[in-house]
């Protein structure tokens, strides 16, 4: 199941997450965004219990955009103990995410 994380959201659902977390910076208007959205709705499901998948909607959340230098979007996030571990910009394919997850997971 995918979040939907807000300014208001993120600190509690992501930072203070026992579970890593996967977050996915976009917006309606984005291409790329759209072409990734179903793998991270998949990864959702294949990782479920072992990782958190959010998203973020840049244009109605700016300030955690902003937080984290979002410039150029689709960027998936991986936090970890509310530390930022990975950063991934555009629309990469599955497996890349894959093995990001993997790594942390391990």
């Amino acid at each position: 199941m995918v979040v939907e994380l807000t300014d208001a959201t993120f600190q509690t659902e992501v930072l203070k997450s026992d579970l890593p977390c996967l977050v996915d910076f976009w917006a309606t208007w984005c291409g790329p965004c759209r072409i990734i959205a179903p793998i991270v709705d998949e990864l959702a499901a294949e990782y479920e219990g072992r990782l958190k998948v959010g998203k973020v909607n840049t244009d109605e959340n700016q300030a955690v955009a902003a937080e984290y230098g979002i410039s150029a979007i689709p960027a998936l996030l991986l936090f970890k103990g509310g530390q930022l571990q990975e950063r991934i910009v555009g629309a990469v394919p599955k497996n890349v995410l894959k093995q990001v997850i993997d790594k942390h997971l391990g």
